[in-house]
């Protein structure tokens, strides 16, 4: 049984039972991302005073500018997770493909893989808002010991062994599931320690807050329209409230805590969307999911799309269960 004040560290140990993987690689894991955060976490609260905000004059597999920090922290990441000899690969949303780990052990056992999106909404650095980091972890499934190939990342949602996000806000928080329910642990930044703060995160069922950029609202699809008409609307309990970051991490930690929907539609000028698959909608349904909430397409369960490419783009409608249950009536009239 968890408590709370327990250290990341504690918890781990006490609940790797409960995972179905014993071998103790994924204790590790979590601690070399927990480690690689705390070192982004230094960057990012120094990032006023030093050469870190702005552009680094690259453009990613995305097409986006990419930020000093967004170069800085998939680095750090990357290093970290290589240097501990833990995974046999990782993929970045910052990399055009994805990194063979070759383990210096002849006999390298390692069983996992790693996506992550290094910096989530790191445009906002300069203005001093939140950002995060969002990692998913598989277990491969060509056979160990061999170099990994794009089968083993291009795994479906409901594959995942762990997933997680850390929020670098007015604190930093480390929020993570193995299946099991989702835990959030706070850094205590005299110590550098992370606290269990939020022990079984749960969204409401029910929530008063739509996040979408409603400045793209010419171009969203018809349900999209009606279902923020319908937020909008004064009957019930409603209109809801507005809350909009821009960075996915923030929306979906304050949705999760107060209850609200996060959406980021297809629209005329993304046609499949803007969100990645692998790096941000699937780690977060996985998340949603174990704390009581919903993730679709806005008609399909999230988990159970089979991805095609590292880089693929879709819909994502995440939050309280009942909000995005609604949200997909709207989108299922407008077919």
């Amino acid at each position: 049984m968890s408590r709370k004040n327990q250290t990341l560290g504690e918890f781990i140990i006490e609940n790797q039972a409960s995972f179905k993987y014993t071998s103790g690689e994924l204790s590790r894991l979590i601690n070399s991302i927990r480690l690689a955060a705390k070192v982004v976490n230094h960057e990012v609260n120094k990032a006023g005073l030093v050469d870190i905000t702005g552009a680094a004059g690259d453009v990613n597999i995305q097409g986006e500018d990419q930020q000093k920090l967004d170069v800085y922290a998939n680095e750090k990441f990357i290093q970290t997770l290589t240097n501990r000899n833990i995974v046999c690969g990782i993929a970045s949303e910052e990399e055009d493909d994805f990194i063979t780990i070759n383990s210096q052990d002849e006999n390298n056992q390692n069983k996992y893989v790693v996506l992550i999106d290094p910096l989530d909404g790191s445009s906002n650095i300069d203005v001093n808002v939140s950002v995060g980091t969002i990692f998913s972890v598989y277990r491969r499934v060509t056979p160990i010991g061999s170099p990994v190939t794009i089968e083993d990342f291009l795994q479906k949602g409901n594959q995942q062994v762990a997933a997680g996000y850390v929020v670098y806000g007015t604190s930093t928080m480390l929020v993570y599931t193995t299946g099991h329910g989702v835990n959030g642990f706070t850094l205590n930044p005299a110590i550098g320690t992370l606290y269990l703060s939020h022990p079984n995160m749960q969204f409401p069922e029910n929530g008063n807050i739509y996040s979408v950029n409603e400045g793209n609202y010419n171009h969203f699809p018809q349900g999209v329209k009606d279902y923020i008409k319908y937020c909008q609307k004064e009957e019930d309990d409603r209109p809801y409230t507005a809350r909009y970051i821009g960075s996915l991490v923030s929306d979906f930690h304050r949705n999760m805590i107060k209850g609200g929907i996060y959406i980021y539609p297809k629209s005329s000028k993304n046609s499949d969307g803007k969100l990645r698959l692998l790096y941000e909608c699937n780690p977060m349904a996985f998340i949603a999911e174990q704390a009581n909430g919903k993730a679709s397409d806005g008609f399909t369960r999230i988990l159970d799309i089979e991805p095609k490419e590292l880089h693929q783009r879709v819909p994502f409608f995440c939050g309280s269960k009942n909000m995005v249950e609604k949200a997909e009536e709207f989108m299922s009239k407008n077919l």
